[in-house]
């Protein structure tokens, strides 16, 4: 489907766009507010600054579309693939990610309230600065991913893969790590306060202070 055809049938009043083949389309700043874009290609597709707020793409293909600064609030992104896709400073507010593809990804500074990214792949993703405040990241994976300087607080990591990640400087408060693998993970400037961390994998840690976790454990005994 062609660019002009697609805004047209929006203008009126369509909104499903269900298995569309958009790659490498230009619709920046587009006004697609709750249109259906269930298993729809777009590769490479320019949405900087869209409007895509309860957007349904869930299994769409976005690998490697430029999102930055575009409104996904309230989106269905369940089974979407994003893999080196580019999302600073997007809203994510409450959207749903659950089972998404988010590797090697851009989402730096991103605002992802109450998003739900349970089971979500996020190796070596940058979420530097995100505000991941009450974001469901149960059982994600999120080895050697970027998190510093990050908000969790409240944030539900709970049997999440943390290996390598790092959470420098990271707002931890009230999160929820239990059953986590944090296995060389950095915690260097964090607040962990109210941290829960009961039967998680910590070893080679580093730890808020510095020190490592096996070192915070014998100063702990002594």
């Amino acid at each position: 489907m062609k660019i002009d055809e697609l805004l047209r049938q929006y203008a009126r009043g369509e909104r499903n766009f269900s298995g569309v083949y958009l790659h490498e389309v230009h619709l920046l700043e587009a006004e697609l507010e709750g249109a259906n874009f269930f298993e729809a290609d777009l590769i490479g597709a320019n949405l900087s600054r869209a409007n895509l707020s309860r957007v349904n793409l869930a299994k769409a293909n976005l690998s490697r579309a430029n999102l930055i600064g575009a409104d996904l609030s309230g989106a269905n992104l369940s089974g979407a693939i994003l893999a080196g896709a580019k999302l600073n400073k997007a809203d994510l507010t409450g959207a749903k990610l659950t089972r998404a593809d988010l590797s090697r990804s851009n989402f730096s500074q991103v605002n992802m309230i109450n998003a739900d990214l349970s089971r979500a792949i996020l190796c070596e993703t940058d979420l530097h600065g995100a505000n991941l405040y009450g974001v469901n990241f149960r059982r994600a994976i999120l080895n050697e991913a970027d998190l510093i300087g990050a908000n969790l607080a409240r944030a539900d990591m709970a049997g999440a893969d943390l290996i390598g990640a790092s959470l420098m400087r990271a707002d931890l408060t009230e999160a929820i790590l239990s059953a986590a693998d944090l296995n060389e993970a950095s915690l260097l400037g964090a607040n962990i306060s109210n941290l829960n961390i009961d039967g998680a994998a910590l070893q080679g840690v580093i730890m808020p202070d510095g020190a490592s976790y096996e070192e915070f454990q014998k100063s702990m005994q002594d």
